[in-house]
C-alpha cells in the first residue's frame, strides 16, 4: 500500500484541508535542505534515489547533446527559484526544469490562488510568477552541487515590464543565468500575468526570440512552451518563428483556461464553482488537449523538432500516449503532487514495455 495516496493524500487534501501552497512551501523547503551536501541529506538522498529512481539503458535519451537518464522531467513551476536542482533525480526524474524565474522580483498575485480539484484530479493556479527573481536563482545554482540530471530554465516576464521591453525582460535573466542552465525555455504562454499570452503573437515574439538566439553563446537549446488554447492557425505560425530562428523545441502545453467537462462545482477552499476561478487548468482535463496539440505539432514539422509534452500524465498509458503523438521527452507535475512520489517508478516500470515499433506505427 502507498502511504502517500491511502494516508498522507486523503489526510492533507480532505480531513485537514490544508492550504495546497502552504504544504508545498514546506516541502520545497525540505527539498532545499535535502539539497545540501551535509552527512545526513546525501544519506537520505541515497535512500530516496534507491526507492524511487530506475535506471536502465532502454529508457535512456539523447537530446540536444544532453543525456538523459530517462524521458520523463519535473515540469516548471515545481521549483521555481531553484533550491533543490539535484534533488530531483533522487526522485527518479530524468531532468528538472527550474522557474518560471522572472528578471525582477516578485510576489506574484494575491493569495489564495492555488485551489485542488480532487473529483478532476485537477489543479487551478493563478500564482502570477512569484519567484526570487534571476539574480536570487543565480546565487543558488553558484552556491549547489551539480546535478545529474539535465536542468533546464523556465524563463518568464517581469509582471512591473510593459510589454513593449519584454524582449529587454527575457534578455536580462537569460544571460545572468546561461552559464547554469542545460536548457533554456521562453514561457510567454502562462495565464496568470495580465497581457502575457499577447507575446505569442507573430509580431511580438519574433523581436523576443531574435534577441535571446543573439545572445546565445555558447549555443544552448532554447525552447518555446506554448498555450493549449491557442488556434491550428496560430500554433502553425509559431512553427514557421522556431524553424526562422533556429529554437532547439518546444514545450506543449501550459496550462488551460477552458473549463469544459469538469466534474467539480464548488471548489473547496472558496465555495466558487471553477469557472469562477481565474487561472490555469491543469491535470487529466488537460490530457487529451495537450496531446492533440502535440501530435499537430509533430504532423506539421514532419518529426523534426523535439517536443517536450505536458499535460494529464497520471499512468504509463498515458506517458505512452504522448510519445505514441510525438512528444520526445514529457514532463509530470499535476500528476505528481495527486500520485505521490510513487508515479515515477510505476511510469518508468510500464515504459520498459513500451516498444519504439509500437510509437512509430501511431504517429
Amino acid at each position: 500500500m502507498d502511504p502517500y495516496r491511502y494516508l498522507l493524500r486523503p489526510l492533507l487534501f480532505s480531513g485537514l484541508q490544508v492550504d495546497p501552497e502552504f504544504l508545498h512551501q514546506q516541502f520545497i523547503a525540505l527539498c532545499g535542505w535535502l539539497n545540501q551536501d551535509r552527512a545526513l541529506s546525501t544519506w537520505l538522498r541515497q535512500q530516496l534515489q534507491q526507492r524511487y529512481a530506475l535506471s536502465d539503458p532502454r529508457l535512456e535519451r539523447q537530446v540536444w547533446g544532453l543525456h538523459f537518464p530517462n524521458p520523463i522531467g519535473l515540469a516548471a513551476g515545481f521549483d521555481k527559484n531553484g533550491v533543490a536542482p539535484r534533488v530531483w533525480a533522487a526522485f527518479g526524474f530524468g531532468f528538472a526544469e527550474l522557474g518560471t524565474v522572472t528578471w525582477h522580483p516578485q510576489a506574484g498575485n494575491p493569495r489564495p490562488r492555488l485551489f485542488r480539484l480532487p473529483a478532476d484530479l485537477a489543479v487551478i493556479n493563478r500564482m502570477g510568477f512569484n519567484n526570487a527573481g534571476a539574480e536570487a536563482m543565480a546565487a543558488l545554482l553558484e552556491r549547489s552541487p551539480d546535478s545529474t540530471i539535465p536542468i533546464g530554465i523556465n524563463l518568464g516576464k517581469s509582471k512591473v515590464t510593459p510589454l513593449e521591453s519584454a524582449k529587454e525582460d527575457y534578455l536580462a535573466s537569460f544571460r545572468r543565468l546561461h552559464p547554469f542552465g542545460d536548457y533554456f525555455v521562453i514561457n510567454v504562454s502562462s495565464p496568470n500575468t495580465a497581457g502575457l499570452r499577447h507575446l505569442q503573437a507573430k509580431e511580438r515574439l519574433a523581436p523576443i526570440l531574435e534577441a535571446l538566439q543573439t545572445a546565445n553563446t555558447p549555443r544552448k537549446p532554447l525552447l518555446l512552451k506554448i498555450a493549449p488554447d491557442l488556434s491550428w492557425e496560430e500554433i502553425a505560425d509559431i512553427l514557421d518563428l522556431i524553424q526562422a530562428y533556429d529554437l532547439a523545441g518546444i514545450v506543449a502545453t501550459n496550462t488551460t483556461v477552458a473549463r469544459e467537462g469538469l466534474k467539480t462545482k464548488r471548489i473547496p477552499q472558496t465555495r466558487r464553482s471553477p469557472v469562477e476561478e481565474a487561472g490555469g487548468l491543469s491535470g487529466a482535463p488537460l490530457r487529451d488537449r495537450a496531446t492533440a496539440v502535440i501530435r499537430f505539432i509533430h504532423q506539421q514539422t514532419q518529426g523534426t523538432l523535439p517536443i517536450i509534452g505536458v499535460g494529464g500524465i497520471f499512468t504509463p498509458e498515458d506517458v505512452i500516449e504522448k510519445l505514441a503523438a510525438g512528444a520526445t521527452l514529457v514532463q509530470l507535475y499535476t500528476g505528481w503532487i495527486y500520485q505521490g512520489p510513487s508515479l515515477l517508478p510505476e511510469l518508468l516500470k510500464g515504459l520498459l514495455t513500451y516498444s519504439p515499433d509500437q510509437e512509430k506505427s501511431e504517429k
